[in-house]
Order: C-alpha cells, then sequence, then structure tokens
C-alpha cells in the first residue's frame, strides 16, 4: 500500500461540481493499493498516518500527530501513486491492485479509521474528482507499506 501524506489547513473533494468530502485542519491522504496488499497492511497504514508526528508543538518542532491537534482526515484513492514510467512516455499501471481488491481495502481503510473517531472525508472510489487544499509548510510525507 502506497499513501502521499500532506500536512493541510483545509481541503475538498467534488465529483462533478458536488462536494463529496471536506475537512478543516489535517492531512490529505492519497491512498493506492497493490494485488499484494490485505486489510493488515490497511491496518499498519492508517496506524502510521494517524501516528505520523508532522504537527507543530509550542516550539514549532514537527513533534504532534493527527489526534493531538484535534485533526481530521481526507481520504482520496489514487491508482496512479504505483505509476511505472522506467520504459516510454506512457504509464503502466500493473504494480496497482485490480478495481475490486483496491475498492475492498480503500472500504477497509477509510472504515479502520473512522473507528478511531477522527473526523474522516473521502472522495468517491473511481470517480474522476476534483481536489483543491492549503498543504501548509509545505510538508508531504511518501509512505509505502509492503505486505508480509
Amino acid at each position: 500500500m502506497r499513501a502521499v501524506v500532506q500536512r493541510i489547513k483545509n481541503g475538498k473533494v467534488s465529483v462533478d461540481g458536488a462536494v463529496t468530502g471536506e475537512i478543516e485542519q489535517g492531512l490529505l491522504v492519497y491512498l493506492a493499493v497493490a494485488p499484494t496488499d490485505t486489510e493488515t497492511v490497511a491496518e499498519k497504514m492508517a496506524l502510521k498516518i494517524i501516528n505520523l508526528r508532522i504537527f507543530e508543538d509550542a516550539e514549532g518542532k514537527m513533534n504532534l500527530n493527527l489526534q493531538a491537534v484535534n485533526g481530521q482526515l481526507l481520504i482520496v484513492s489514487q491508482f496512479t501513486l504505483y505509476a511505472d514510467t522506467k520504459k516510454g512516455n506512457r504509464p503502466s499501471y500493473n504494480q496497482s491492485a485490480e478495481p475490486t481488491l483496491a475498492k475492498q481495502l480503500y472500504d477497509y481503510f477509510v472504515d479502520y479509521v473512522r473507528k478511531t473517531e477522527i473526523v474522516t472525508a473521502t472522495g468517491i472510489f473511481g470517480a474522476s474528482m476534483d481536489v483543491s487544499y492549503t498543504n501548509v509548510g509545505p510538508v508531504t510525507i511518501i509512505l509505502d507499506i509492503d505486505a508480509p
């Protein structure tokens, strides 16, 4: 599983002009699923993201996690994170899970995070989405968690 995590001041996702998810301070998470990923991998990724200490404390050091700042999550599916551009100019997406598995694990990830009582908003899996946000810092982290 791969994620790009951005610390944001606010963010929203729209599909066909309708807002499907919107948050204030927190993290924007672009999430991609690999064919070998499992629910265990999704849980590890969720916990890693929730516990990332990338928010500033009173001394200006990135020392606080999402819960410490009462942050929110905006989760967007993005299979293109597994783009392979080694050959030619047209990316291959062979390292991305097929849509059925990807949706199953994306939904599992979202449900798992929601059980932590963190305010969570999403886009729509598989839809063409417009994502707008204000990145703070900027802070952008790339996470990879492989299946055991």
